[in-house]
């Protein structure tokens, strides 16, 4: 009974395979069937004869670019081929400027540079295109001018060997950033357009807040004496004219009481005069006696003369009754007590630094001119004066240069002078000072912020459709707002200003290589 039933699955496998065979067979051995409407089916050999069609094409068309993608050649340059004629383009920059070196091929082995005629056509974003000529150098075609930074073009490759010409074109991406203008509202990027604009060579010095020293005054007291009363302390406001300390002073009593002398001296000898003159016209007395009287009535008064202008230089004042020992010292300035030399009781010398009073409503920024500066600061000369410990910033002219150098320091001092009504810049306070030299309109400037560092270039970023690209820029004169362009970048040409660092950011995410 086993047996049978082997023989039974035997039998049922053979058939299954039998039937497969023949399956296959009727498969494989079909016709395919034909496209409708007369098109014709992509198949192998069909392929294999476009390619031939396009061969020729490539061999007729002078205007034909190999599309395939470059290979790395020996130099490790870019490697096009076609009919087996190659040729490898590299970016040689080791030692020189960056140059296109081209090395040809017959057949994988080298060719003699002289027996092909290329050229290369480069293609970058807002710039015309440009045209390098080739000519030969030892093993190679060198270029007859600088591929300059960043690489970042359309490159087509005309080359003619044999008699046939040959075309290869390719693209390469460096330094280049795509951003929508909704992307550049989001990160808040300003773009600006290259101009012309007025640029102040700006000169920067050091300097120290000084007090206005034409509104600075020491008040002596003129007289010595005993302090009898302080109404000023240090740091106070002070008004022209407010009492700022009185003082006993014998000198002060000696000198009221010989105007007084003299006042009544002066007083008598009046009346005598007038009853001598009168005697006089009436034919009374003699007229010597009438000249006498009027002679001692002219010294009483030159002598009352002296004590008033004596009391008054002493600062006293006319007595107006009371203490003749009482002396007022009075502010001569509106401003700030700076500075207080005196104590109640104590006993002073008439030529005592009792008080120095300063008005700072305005101060000096003076500032140390180095000798190499000293032809380029002039008075007149508008300053941006900066405080160094907080912000704060004032504009003010040169009113002062010094005509003389330190012989040690070998600098001059200049200052300005600057408004203080907030009472911002104390005296002792260091300051930057920033010169303005001299002004000049420039052809091409683009805003401070707008440049950047990529690598080793000094770069900004121009905007061309969406795209931003790094361009390396040759820089002139700077006053802080506006830079000089000299090379680079042309007037007229959009570039990102404010938050440009963005797009520098973005940049280093890319990875963006120096791909040669």
């Amino acid at each position: 009974m086993k047996l049978d039933l082997n023989k039974k699955q035997t039998l049922s496998i053979a058939a299954v395979l039998a039937g497969g065979v023949v399956l296959a067979w009727l498969i494989l051995g079909t016709d395919k069937p034909q496209p409708e409407n007369g098109e014709h089916g992509h198949t192998e050999a069909a392929a294999h004869a476009d390619a031939e069609h396009h061969g020729e094409q490539a061999k007729d068309d002078p205007h034909h670019e190999a599309a395939a993608a470059p290979q790395k050649g020996p130099h490790g340059g870019k490697l096009f081929a076609q009919d087996g004629y190659g040729v490898e383009v590299t970016i040689f920059e080791q030692g020189v400027e960056p140059e296109f070196r081209v090395y040809t091929y017959r057949d994988g082995k080298p060719l003699d540079p002289a027996a092909s005629r290329v050229s290369i056509m480069l293609d970058r974003l807002g710039r015309p295109p440009q045209v390098f000529a080739f000519a030969e150098e030892k093993d190679y075609l060198k270029g007859n001018a600088v591929v300059v930074e960043p690489h970042s073009f359309n490159v087509a490759i005309t080359a003619q060997y044999g008699g046939k010409p040959y075309r290869f074109a390719y693209e390469q991406v460096e330094a280049r950033v795509t951003l929508t203008d909704q992307q550049l509202k989001q990160n808040n990027v300003e773009v600006l357009t290259t101009g012309p604009a007025r640029i102040g060579s700006a000169l920067q010095l050091i300097g120290e807040i000084r007090f206005n020293e034409d509104r600075l005054v020491h008040v002596v007291p003129r007289l010595a004496g005993v302090v009898e009363s302080v109404a000023a302390s240090a740091g106070g406001r002070v008004r022209k004219g407010q009492i700022l300390a009185v003082i006993s002073s014998q000198t002060l009593a000696d000198q009221r009481s010989g105007l007084l002398a003299a006042q009544q001296r002066l007083a008598l000898a009046g009346a005598i005069f007038e009853r001598e003159k009168k005697l006089w016209e009436e034919k009374i007395s003699a007229e010597q006696d009438y000249l006498q009287a009027r002679n001692a009535m002219q010294e009483a008064e030159i002598a009352a003369r002296n004590a008033r202008q004596k009391l008054a230089s002493l600062g006293g004042g006319l007595w107006g009754g009371g203490d003749l020992t009482r002396y007022e010292i009075r502010s001569p300035i509106d401003g700030i007590v700076v500075e207080k030399h005196l104590s109640l009781g104590e006993a002073v010398k008439d030529d005592a630094n009792i008080f120095v009073i300063a008005d700072l409503s305005t101060v000096w920024a003076e500032m140390t001119i180095y000798a190499k500066d000293l032809n380029t600061v002039k008075v007149g000369q508008q300053a941006t004066v900066k405080a160094t410990a907080f912000e704060s910033m004032s504009r003010g002219a040169v009113s002062y240069v010094g005509a003389l150098v330190g012989e040690q320091s070998r600098t001059a001092k200049a200052r300005i002078v600057l408004p203080n009504p907030k009472g911002i810049w104390r005296p002792g306070l260091p300051v930057n000072i920033e010169l303005v030299a001299d002004e000049v309109d420039v052809p091409v400037a683009v805003s401070a912020e707008a440049i950047q560092t990529v690598r080793d270039w000094t770069v900004v970023f121009g905007r061309y459709g969406e795209h931003f690209e790094a361009r390396p820029v040759e820089l002139g004169r700077s006053d802080g707002k506006f830079t000089e362009v000299l090379g680079g970048l042309d007037a007229g040409e959009r570039y990102a200003a404010k938050n440009s660092f963005l797009i520098k950011a973005d940049l280093g995410k890319s990875g963006a290589s120096h791909d040669h």
